[in-house]
């Protein structure tokens, strides 16, 4: 009940709700059937709400576990009583946990422990009982030869030891310290001599100095990074202003008042200074580097994991015969045709760049491609020579359309697709192409459908992340799997033609069970209904309640298999179909009929408003895409590096990323430029994702142009970035800490405009 009352504090949720997820989850249930199929269990918690309270569960149980080893451990030494046992249990993190069982906890032979070893603990003892101006003469009682205590002098330096380390062992003295350390310690930072040329990207931070408390993620990953890569110094500073070391710090008159301890014992002060200086606040600095990694961690993978999301479900092209082209110099561009379901029709290499520079042989086999498959859609990669083989695409298309041929282009980002074409996932797919040439068969294909092909790759390949490589790389990993999942689950898949990697995202499935059904589906050809899955092979009764619901069968005997109604509320819609006089089949997408449809007289114990509402839902629109209309930008003409921008060019680009300081935005020069936070709107935004989210087609004018560094800054405001603050002064107010704080204001969530290449692509559809 504890674990059940701190989860609802922490999630502003009702105990109730905490209490049913979890026994749903202990029984088996996966996060996406919970959020979809047991709204009424749950009250109504989303997929979010529900992966933050598993999160949280297995936190707490994990922190209940090294609870009853550190009690265990303490009793098992004969120290425990009363006051520390309710102090550990009433402990609610690690940090505070820890802290308690540090005076107990085995330590390797400290310089404290030999002098204990000596008879020396009384002395200390003795020491802090009476503080006397001049410890020396009590030192005297403890000199023993035997002992290795020589002198009186020795014995006093054994006492310091003990001393020192007892007053590090506080756990309240030191929840204090490090609390104000977090509040009033600076960071500062300055480059190591010699490297300012080398860490040039690092330039912000060559001279630094920002509170703690105040440096946000992105800034803190970069410190971090410039650090690792020996180009910066990163220290903390416990506070604004350095004191002469023989002025106490705040933090050691802190320690002697927590100890009583009077002003005549310079002995027992100078034991202080000591004990923070050479040790407390080293062991503090950490802590609270520490905290910073793991806030910058958990903000950054957090950004990653909305921008993957977006990748995720954005809006497919739809299943249109395409031509994927992985652009290259030297080695060609690599070139693969796939049919409207994404198997591979034809492949070749071809060479129209530099060194070869066979531009019309290009175009000639292209066109023959074309024509011969009846490709509708060119998808290029943006890597290397991606602008250069664009403008190839541009001819070719021009050429189709002379034909009478209606044939559209864009470039997509091609990010994984070379970690796609080397995994063993690709060689069991393609086996009998070369490694090179499927980079361009992911490329087509994700164009057809994005949430199909990005599934086949490592979420932290997919590049929508800032510092990715610097986050800790299982709680990544753990944030992107949880995205995966429930982007696939909302979208649903057709069990008869999703590939292996799709299927194992499905909740209730993983990769054995997903390749037993594609080897059962081979086998024994398409599912004709949801219930023949329970013939796959390890496939059981409690793997289909979670995975049936998400997957779809179309063109079966029950018509509600191609739907995302689970077969357990069948007969509610049995019930509806027999109250309507009609059959399921002529109910489905029936919505004059399912108007009439009153949900409350459909709700029983299993089902409650909330499923009766979702199914009719369904109804109206069986099997619906939750995502959104398909669009893509038009890169200006001419504009292919960095060295074509000038400023004050108005471009139609793609956001590529969107960080907590702004978007980056993909405008077809191989660099991505930043529409800084401040830039993003004609008002103040305090979440870029108010106004944008990766995918976006947006209009962009430059503001400024840093061929040396890489940068090219941009705006998103009606006035150009030109009025209110200009962009200069809102990198300076991002690296301001004492920037003034706004009012975070709501998002005008108005869709955005179509483009002319939305519309034509919308006919090719039809």
């Amino acid at each position: 009940m504890d674990i059940i009352r701190q989860i609802a504090t922490t999630l502003n949720v009702q105990p109730k709700q905490v209490e049913a997820v979890i026994a749903l989850l202990d029984d088996g249930a996966t996060v996406p059937f919970i959020a979809r199929y047991r709204k009424e269990v749950t009250g109504g918690l989303d997929d979010t709400q529900l992966r933050n309270l598993h999160d949280q569960l297995g936190y707490l149980r994990s922190l209940n576990e090294r609870r009853e080893t550190i009690l265990k451990s303490i009793d098992e030494q004969g120290k425990l009583n009363d006051e520390l046992r309710a102090a550990i249990e009433a402990a609610d993190n690690k940090t505070t946990l820890e802290d308690l069982y540090l005076p107990y906890k085995p330590k390797r032979r400290t310089k404290a422990q030999i002098a204990r070893e000596a008879g020396l603990a009384p002395l200390a003892e003795a020491i802090m009982d009476t503080q006397p101006a001049e410890p020396l003469d009590l030192a005297a009682d403890y000199v023993d030869a035997d002992k290795g205590v020589a002198d009186a002098q020795a014995a006093l330096d054994g006492a310091r030891a003990i001393v020192i380390e007892q007053l590090g062992e506080d756990a309240a003295l030191l929840a204090r310290l490090r609390e104000k350390l977090w509040r009033e310690g600076v960071v500062v930072s300055q480059v190591v001599e010699g490297q300012a040329e080398a860490g040039e990207k690092f330039k912000d931070y060559f001279d630094y100095a920002e509170p703690i408390a105040k440096v946000p993620g992105h800034r803190a990953l970069a410190l971090f990074r410039g650090r690792n890569e020996g180009v910066l110094n990163v220290s903390l500073q416990a506070q604004a202003e350095e004191l002469p070391s023989s002025v106490p710090s705040e933090y050691e008159l802190i320690i002697v008042e927590h100890f009583g301890i009077g002003e005549k014992c310079c002995w027992l002060r100078d034991c202080v200074r000591l004990a923070w200086r050479a040790k407390l606040l080293i062991s503090l600095s950490t802590d609270a580097f520490s905290r910073l990694k793991q806030q910058a961690d958990e903000d950054a993978i957090s950004v990653f994991a909305s921008n993957v999301k977006d990748l995720l479900l954005a809006a497919p092209a739809g299943r249109l015969p395409t031509l994927g082209l992985d652009p290259g110099l030297r080695t060609g561009v690599k070139v693969a045709v796939v049919d409207d379901t994404g198997k591979v029709a034809a492949t070749d290499t071809i060479y129209p760049h530099v060194p070869r520079k066979d531009w019309q042989g290009s175009l000639h086999t292209l066109f023959k491609l074309i024509k011969q498959h009846n490709v509708r859609l060119v998808a290029i990669g943006n890597g290397t020579a991606s602008r250069e083989t664009d403008q190839l695409a541009a001819e070719l298309v021009a050429e189709c359309r002379k034909q009478d041929m209606e044939v559209h282009k864009l470039v997509v980002s091609e990010a994984g697709a070379s970690v796609y074409s080397a995994s063993e996932l690709a060689s069991q797919e393609l086996p009998d192409l070369d490694v090179s040439l499927r980079g361009a068969v992911s490329i087509a294909r994700r164009l057809q459908d994005p949430l199909a092909e990005l599934v086949k790759i490592d979420p932290k390949s997919i590049g929508v992340g800032q510092y990715q490589h610097d986050v800790d790389q299982n709680a990544l990993a753990h944030s992107l799997d949880g995205v995966v999942e429930d982007c696939v689950n909302a979208v649903g898949v057709d069990v008869n033609t999703a590939s292996p990697a799709l299927l194992a995202r499905i909740a209730g499935l993983h990769a054995t069970l997903a390749a037993n059904i594609v080897a059962f589906r081979d086998e024994h050809g398409a599912f004709n209904s949801r219930k023949t899955l329970l013939k796959v092979p390890r496939l059981g009764a409690k793997t289909y309640e979670q995975a049936a619901g998400f997957l779809r069968v179309n063109g079966g005997k029950e018509p509600l298999d191609a739907s995302a109604v689970h077969p357990e509320a069948y007969g509610v819609v049995k019930k509806m179909s027999e109250a309507l006089g009609l059959s399921t089949g002529e109910l489905i997408g029936n919505r004059e009929a399912i108007a009439r449809i009153k949900p409350q007289d459909f709700i029983t114990e299993q089902f409650g408003l909330p499923t009766i509402r979702d199914i009719i839902s369904e109804l109206e629109k069986p099997g619906r895409d939750p995502r959104g209309e398909f669009k893509t930008a038009s890169f200006a003409e001419g504009v292919n590096e960095v060295s074509d921008l000038e400023v004050g060019m108005v471009l139609e680009g793609v956001v590529s990323n969107v960080a907590n300081f702004g978007a980056f935005v993909d405008i077809g020069v191989h660099q991505d430029g930043l529409v800084h936070i401040s830039q993003l709107a004609d008002r103040y935004v305090s979440d870029p994702r108010e106004v944008v989210k990766a995918g976006d087609v947006v209009k962009v004018r430059v503001l400024e142009v840093d061929p040396k560094r890489k940068r090219i800054s941009l705006s998103m405001r009606k006035d150009g970035g030109q009025s209110g603050s200009d962009h200069s002064s809102a990198k300076r107010q991002d690296n301001n800490p004492s920037r003034n704080q706004h009012k975070s204001n709501k998002r005008d969530s108005k869709p955005q405009p179509n483009t002319a290449m939305a519309d034509a692509f919308a006919k090719l559809k039809r």
